[in-house]
């Protein structure tokens, strides 16, 4: 198959925007828990019309403070209320919302403001507002800066307290699906971002439309989730939307580090998150077993939950392998599901490939998880997993209102509803990626005869050796990072005799598998040169190797001192490799493997 569509189950008002939502949802079911909001130790909870009214005292200090129609106003923060709060504050005045991820330079910040032409800046803290003061010296658009941190969102609402309402009526009307909604500036894995222009209808529409196929998950009786993904990244932005075009309770987080916590705590019906959370789960897990001497209990239970949702897939669960998951439920699965907040049956993950073995643990343990597809340009996702019809392995079929259709040479390309109107001033670009309204994706992909997508590399990252093999690196490089102790890798060798890797360590996880193998404390400088450590991750090249034909395997691999991260450039705020980066830092380091 070449070709996969789904229809469009809802077309709504041309007229429509993101900004009529709040007010909506507030006539419909004012009294409706809209947020929960973290205060402390406990939850505050927002109604539905709390919620309208706060954003519509918030625009209207967008307007009392000078703001027209159609002017850009950033937002760099962490994943918080506000960050939301500001969002449809924002389209109900009119205006375009730019997010900026929190860890960004000024250098960068600057680009996003002077590109976008910005005229005002919502920041969190002083540490940011530093960065943005920097920034402003090039961007010569920008006028206002507000500190959440200082109150001035409370200043601003105050400040518009005159605004006539019918000033906001006007706003929300000046703006329908065609709209310029946001402009979200992709990740930048090589030159400068570019500036993706998102309509009303790229995100309304294709929320309206996820809840038709989704409803199960986002908008029946209680659903519910946490966000704790940045809110600068399109992925989160969209579940936003989601959940309150579908009306779900939502929270955020920002406390990654102890996400656990704050899931028990808030205790949600369904989460997203990236490959890499799942695989810190399952490692963390499977850490506190062994220290606790149950580790070979655990790896039962794995192997169980992993084989019992297999055999759902297959259609038939034997009765001794579904007793045998009845006694690991009490066990084990039961608890891991009581970490996350025991009412979580769903788990969106996007953003990178998910391995088969994870999505089968989790089912398995009972929390589905749905793995879809998108970039930025699709406003996150075109394809996703749906309850009762889940093949791990692939990304699921298309949304309603989003066609899919692999190229000759197998380039995923995507039609509909979802796709950017263009990249910001800069028509070349637009041009070379939209061809007769199809996106060119720049990843390689196949569906199979019921119009699932299984992406299988990069066209732009695809390595050929010195032999002439083709090598799409994402194979081997998820697989390998879903061993504890290894934190990234890059698999190399375009042009070169052979495939090797560069492998980065875990800090966090490193003292607790060293523990367990009795191999006391070790630094990572320590680690990275011993032969045990070295032979075990081995061994996960080894493993890793079977997904793969000889001419495609690792033969040499090298651990380095550093981690890849955002902060020394080799990763972007989506924690996506930046390549060209990491081939230019560590040129000695891959020459070596070849010397």
């Amino acid at each position: 198959m070449n070709d996969s569509a789904s229809p469009r189950l809802v077309e709504g008002d041309p007229n429509d925007s993101l900004a009529a939502v709040p007010g909506r949802n507030a006539a419909k079911d004012p009294q409706r828990v809209a947020f929960s909001v973290k205060e402390t130790d406990s939850w505050r909870d927002v109604t539905a019309a709390e919620f309208d009214q706060q954003v519509r005292a918030l625009a209207k200090g967008f307007v009392a403070a000078g703001l027209e129609a159609g002017d850009r106003v950033g937002i760099m923060a962490r994943t918080r209320y506000e960050w939301t709060l500001t969002d449809f504050a924002a389209w109900v005045a009119g205006l375009v919302p730019v997010p900026i991820y929190e860890t960004s330079s000024a250098e960068q910040v600057e680009w996003i403001l002077a590109d976008s032409g910005a005229t005002g800046l919502v920041v969190e803290t002083a540490a940011h507002e530093r960065v943005a003061q920097e920034a402003r010296t090039n961007a010569p658009d920008l006028t206002h800066l507000w500190v959440i941190d200082n109150g001035d969102l409370d200043t601003l609402t105050t400040d518009g307290a005159d605004v006539e309402d019918t000033r906001i009526e006007e706003r929300i009307a000046s703006a329908g699906r065609d709209s310029l909604a946001t402009i979200i500036y992709t990740s930048g894995t090589t030159g400068r971002p570019k500036g993706c222009e998102l309509t009303h209808d790229n995100f309304l529409g294709l929320a309206e439309n996820t809840v038709a196929r989704l409803g199960d998950v986002v908008s029946r009786e209680g659903a519910s989730t946490l966000l704790f993904l940045p809110l600068a990244h399109v992925f989160a932005r969209f579940i936003e939307v989601l959940c309150v075009v579908g009306e779900a309770r939502m929270g955020h987080s920002a406390d990654i580090a102890n996400i656990l916590d704050d899931f028990q705590a808030y205790r949600p019906t369904f989460i997203l998150a990236v490959p890499r959370v799942f695989e810190k789960i399952y490692n963390k897990a499977n850490e506190t077993a062994t220290a606790d001497g149950k580790g070979k209990i655990f790896a039962a239970a794995a192997d169980t939950a992993i084989a019992y949702s297999e055999a759902l897939g297959a259609g038939k669960v034997p009765f001794t392998l579904k007793a045998k998951h009845a006694v690991f439920d009490k066990l084990v699965y039961a608890k891991l599901r009581a970490r996350m907040g025991d009412k979580v049956e769903y788990a969106v993950s996007g953003g990178a490939p998910l391995g088969t073995r994870l999505g089968h643990f989790f089912r398995g343990i009972g929390v589905v998880i749905l793995e879809g597809y998108g970039l930025t340009e699709t406003t996150a996702p075109a394809t996703v997993n749906v309850p009762g019809a889940v093949r791990i392995g692939t990304v699921g079929t298309p949304l309603p209102g989003v066609s899919v259709r692999t190229a000759d040479d197998g380039e995923v390309l995507i039609e509909g509803v979802n796709i950017l109107r263009g990249y910001r001033g800069n028509p070349e670009a637009t041009a070379e990626s939209i061809q007769d309204g199809w996106f060119r994706t720049g990843d390689l992909g196949e569906l199979d005869a019921d119009g699932y997508l299984r992406i299988t590399g990069r066209k732009k990252e695809i390595l050929v050796t010195a032999g002439g093999k083709n090598v799409a690196p994402a194979v081997l490089e998820d697989r390998l990072r879903a061993h504890p102790i290894i934190s990234q890798c890059m698999v190399v060798g375009d042009g070169k005799p052979f495939i090797g890797a560069l492998v980065t360590l875990d800090e966090e996880m490193l003292p607790g598998w060293a523990a367990n193998h009795d191999l006391g404390t070790m630094s990572l400088e320590q680690a990275r040169t011993d032969e045990r450590v070295l032979a075990e991750i081995q061994q996960a090249v080894d493993e890793a190797n079977k997904a793969v034909s000889k001419a495609e395997s690792i033969r040499k691999f090298s651990v380095l001192a550093d981690d890849f991260t955002e902060e020394n450039g080799t990763l972007t705020p989506s924690l996506k490799l930046k390549r060209n980066i990491v081939m230019r830092d560590y040129e000695e380091e891959i020459e070596a493997l070849y010397g």
